[in-house]
């Protein structure tokens, strides 16, 4: 498909970055993205706050800050209570106050299945954008949340989670990327992403892509959420995973030393997962330092970038 082309469009399709980047002035640029999807709670208000948490997020992931947001709505009004959607749009907006940001409007449609979601509005410096390219050789990544909400969700859903995994996983999934985002703008970050449906390994492939550079994934440092592990060694995998580890899983080499359901983590999908941060080794200890200061314990440094293999995500 052929693409419009603008001398001021500075961040487009072309780059499967978080969000669309165009420059107004020298100054200002404009950050725009849009994301819903069907719930994955039963509480509509968490519901609404974990939606409009993980569409913010491709904002902070830009180095932006957001401005403005737009609900995006699918309601089956015939079927299900009005309240319900009453609810997650206050849950939505709780978000975007906590953001800072404002509501303007938004667009709703009588739909078989109820979906929810924000397009949000955010501003960057056009010289202060961080996309998802840049890492250098060398340069270590840093994640800001755990791992695993695919997977805990998928028990959930089977009635075998316990109840601090699931409390865990909403507490995170509800938590903005805000205090991340602003803890980032001290350091010269070389790129960012956000960890979200595509997983880990997706998500860290797209760094990659059109560099010649590798990434080693130290997998014992990979924050997770409790009983991970006992739920993939159940064989509690959400269908996203496997389609995640169909599409991207001959760019990985595992180890023989790693554990199978460190392999599986790596294609779980996450909803508003943390922050992908590629960042200089000798900064890394500062912006930990920093990130947990501001709160964000799980914060890790999990891998370095590598010349050798290219284009691969080795696993130890």
């Amino acid at each position: 498909m052929p693409l419009i082309e603008h001398p001021d469009l500075l961040v487009g399709l072309e780059q499967a970055d978080d969000a669309g980047v165009f420059r107004l002035t020298d100054e200002i640029a404009l950050v725009q993205t849009i994301d819903f999807f069907t719930p994955i709670v039963d509480d509509p208000f968490r519901f609404g706050q974990i939606a409009a948490a993980n569409a913010l997020s491709d904002i902070y992931a830009m180095g932006a800050v957001p401005l403005c947001a737009m609900n995006m709505i699918c309601f089956p009004i015939k079927k299900m209570d009005i309240s319900v959607l009453k609810e997650t749009l206050a849950g939505g907006l709780d978000k975007i106050r906590e953001a800072g940001a404002v509501l303007v409007g938004g667009h709703s449609i009588d739909d078989k299945e109820f979906k929810y979601g924000l397009s949000v509005t955010g501003k960057v410096h056009p010289k202060a954008v961080r996309t998802n390219h840049g890492a250098r050789p060398g340069d270590h990544l840093v994640l800001t949340k755990p791992l695993g909400t695919g997977i805990v969700s998928t028990a959930g859903k089977a009635d075998l989670a316990s109840a601090e995994a699931i409390a865990a996983i909403v507490d995170s999934m509800a938590a903005l990327n805000a205090s991340a985002a602003k803890v980032m703008q001290n350091f010269e970050v070389h790129a960012c992403t956000d960890v979200t449906g595509f997983g880990l390994g997706g998500h860290a492939a797209e760094m990659l892509e059109g560099s010649e550079l590798g990434l080693k994934i130290h997998t014992q440092r990979l924050p997770l959420f409790p009983d991970v592990e006992q739920y993939c060694n159940q064989g509690l995998l959400p269908g996203g995973l496997h389609r995640n580890r169909k599409y991207r899983q001959a760019l990985t080499l595992p180890s023989p030393k790693v554990a199978q359901y460190l392999q599986d983590l790596l294609f779980d999908p996450q909803t508003s997962g943390g922050l992908l941060i590629a960042i200089a080794p000798d900064s890394v200890t500062p912006l930990l330092d920093q990130l947990h200061g501001a709160g964000l314990t799980a914060a890790t440094d999990i891998a370095e970038f590598v010349s050798q293999p290219a284009g691969k995500i080795e696993l130890i």
